[in-house]
C-alpha cells in the first residue's frame, strides 16, 4: 500500500511542469517565427535571456498562489491569476528587453515574447486545470482514518472535503461508543474496532491514519497500529496532522514538552545569523527606495487629519523587552483617550488615509528602523503591547511563548490568519499561526511569506 504525493510533492510537480511548459514554448515559438531559418544558434541566443524572464515569471506565479493549493478557485480562478502574472511578467520582460540590448545579449524579441507569452499562457493553463482534476480523484488519493474525535478532526474533515486537491478522502472514522459523532458522519464511523485495525485499512484501501488517542493511553490501540506496520501506513497524532493541514498549531491539545521537543534554538543558530544580515539589507534597501516619498507621506498626514505624522507606541519585543515602535500616524489625534483599545478590522478610529496606508503597508516604513535597530525582524509575529500580553498571558496557555523570536513587520499570521486579535478568540487563533512560524521557521519559510507580502501589498488586502 503507497501513499499518494504529499502536499509539497504536489507543488514540486506543478513547478516542474510549468518550468517544462516554458521552454517547450519557447522552443515551439521559435520554430513559428523563423520556420526553415531556426537553428541551434537562434535558441542558445535566446536561451539565457528569456531565463531570466522565465525566473521572475515564476516568482509571480508563486506570489499570486498558483502553487498554493489551498487557493485553488476552479477554472475562472486559475485563468485569472494566470492572466494577471502573465500581464505582470511581460511588463518587466518587455523592460528588461529594453534596458539589456546590446549590453547583455543582441536579440530584439519582441514578436518573440509575445508569441511565446500567448502558447505558453495557454498549455500553463491546461496544464494546472489536469493537474487540479488529477489531483482530485478520489482513487488516487490518500485514504484516511480517523480514531476518535473531536473539534480539531472536524476542522481538518472540512478542510480536506473543501479542497480535494490536498490529495486526503476520508473513509471511515474509529470510535468508541459514547462518542458523539455529527450526523453527516456517522454513515462512515465505526465503533469498538480498535483491535482491528489492520483489516479495516486493508478493506477501505487506507493509507493515513490520524489518533485522537494516544497509543500509550490504550493498549489494544496500540497493539493494532504496530499490526499495521507493513502496510507502510502513514500514522499522525492529531496535533501534527492538523498542523501539516492546516498550517498552525493546535495550542488546546499541546504541553510544555511540546516546546522542549519542537523548539531547538541551537538549530537556529546559523539560520538566526542569516536571518540579521537579511534584515540588515533588505531593511535598508527598502528605506533608502522610500526616503524620497516620505515627505509626500508626512504632507498627506498632515492634511488629512490633524496630529503628528508619527505614532510611537511602546511593544513587546523577544523575551519580552520592551521598545518603542514607529509608525505614520493612522488613527485620529486621541484615538486612545479612554484607555489602551484592540485593533480591529475596519476601525472606527482609523482616517481615511490611514485605511489606505494600512491597506498597502505604508504605515509600517518607519518601522524598518526598528528593524535596523535590532528590535525587530522584516519576519516574525506582529508585536503586541505589553498591556495586551500581560492580559493574555493569564488567558491563553502559552501566550508569552511568542515571545521567543522578534517580532516582525509582516509573518505567518498577517499572512495566512487574522493580523489583529481584536479578542481572545482572535488572539487564540493567531498565537496558533505564530507558533506554526516558530516552530518552522527557516530562510525558505521567510522567503515565502515575503513574497506573500508583496502579493498582499499589490492587491492592498493589508489590514
Amino acid at each position: 500500500m503507497t501513499n499518494s504525493l504529499t502536499t509539497s510533492g504536489k507543488k514540486y510537480l506543478l513547478l516542474i511542469g510549468d518550468i517544462f511548459i516554458l521552454y517547450f514554448s519557447l522552443w515551439i515559438t521559435l520554430l513559428i517565427r523563423y520556420q526553415n531559418e531556426y537553428n541551434n544558434s537562434l535558441w542558445n541566443q535566446h536561451l539565457l535571456p528569456f531565463t531570466i524572464v522565465f525566473g521572475f515569471w515564476l516568482i509571480v506565479f508563486f506570489i499570486d498562489d498558483l502553487y498554493e493549493l489551498n487557493y485553488i478557485q476552479g477554472k475562472a480562478g486559475i485563468l485569472s491569476r494566470l492572466l494577471r502574472s502573465i500581464a505582470i511578467g511581460l511588463v518587466f520582460a518587455i523592460i528588461f528587453f529594453y534596458l539589456g540590448q546590446n549590453r547583455i545579449f543582441t536579440i530584439r524579441p519582441q514578436t518573440v515574447l509575445l508569441i511565446n507569452a500567448a502558447i505558453a499562457g495557454v498549455l500553463i493553463y491546461l496544464w494546472h486545470l489536469f493537474f487540479g482534476a488529477i489531483t482530485k480523484l478520489s482513487r488516487i488519493a490518500n485514504g484516511l482514518m480517523i480514531v476518535g474525535f473531536n473539534n480539531l478532526t472536524e476542522e481538518i474533515i472540512d478542510r480536506i472535503v473543501n479542497k480535494p486537491q490536498l490529495g486526503f478522502q476520508l473513509k471511515i472514522i474509529i470510535a468508541e461508543p459514547q462518542t458523539l459523532i455529527p450526523d453527516k458522519f456517522k454513515n462512515i464511523a465505526h465503533f469498538n474496532h480498535f483491535d482491528d485495525l489492520k483489516n479495516v485499512c486493508l478493506d477501505n484501501k487506507i493509507n493515513t491514519i490520524v489518533s485522537t488517542v494516544h497509543p500509550r493511553e490504550n493498549p489494544v490501540l496500540a497493539k493494532s497500529l504496530f499490526a499495521c506496520l507493513p502496510l507502510k501506513v502513514s500514522f499522525f497524532d492529531v496535533a501534527s496532522f492538523y498542523e501539516k493541514i492546516i498550517g498552525k498549531i493546535p495550542v488546546t491539545t499541546i504541553e510544555q514538552i511540546w516546546f522542549l521537543e519542537n523548539l531547538a534554538e541551537s538549530d537556529k543558530k546559523l539560520y538566526e545569523v542569516f536571518k540579521r544580515a537579511f534584515d540588515i539589507i533588505f531593511s535598508l534597501v527598502l528605506f533608502l527606495i522610500s526616503l524620497p516619498f516620505i515627505p509626500f507621506i508626512a504632507l498627506a498626514i498632515k492634511l488629512d487629519s490633524k496630529g503628528p505624522v508619527f505614532f510611537k507606541q511602546q511593544r513587546s519585543g523577544k523575551e519580552g523587552k520592551p521598545f518603542m515602535a514607529v509608525k505614520f500616524r493612522t488613527m485620529f489625534q486621541d484615538a486612545e483617550a479612554n484607555g489602551p483599545q484592540w485593533a480591529a478590522k475596519n476601525d472606527s478610529r482609523v482616517t481615511r488615509l490611514g485605511k489606505i496606508m494600512r491597506k498597502t503597508r505604508i504605515d509600517e516604513i518607519p518601522q524598518l528602523l526598528n528593524v535596523l535597530r535590532g528590535e525587530m525582524s522584516l519576519i516574525g509575529p506582529r508585536p503586541e503591547r505589553p498591556e495586551f500580553v500581560e492580559q493574555l498571558q493569564t488567558q491563553i496557555p502559552f501566550y508569552k511563548e511568542r515571545l521567543l523570536v522578534k517580532p516582525g513587520l509582516t509573518g505567518w499570521a498577517q499572512v495566512f490568519g487574522p493580523a489583529y486579535g481584536g479578542s481572545k478568540e482572535g488572539s487564540l487563533e493567531k498565537l496558533q499561526y505564530d507558533l506554526f512560524y516558530i516552530k518552522n521557521r527557516s530562510l525558505a519559510l521567510d522567503l515565502s511569506i515575503l513574497l506573500k507580502t508583496i502579493r498582499t501589498v499589490l492587491s492592498s488586502k493589508g489590514q
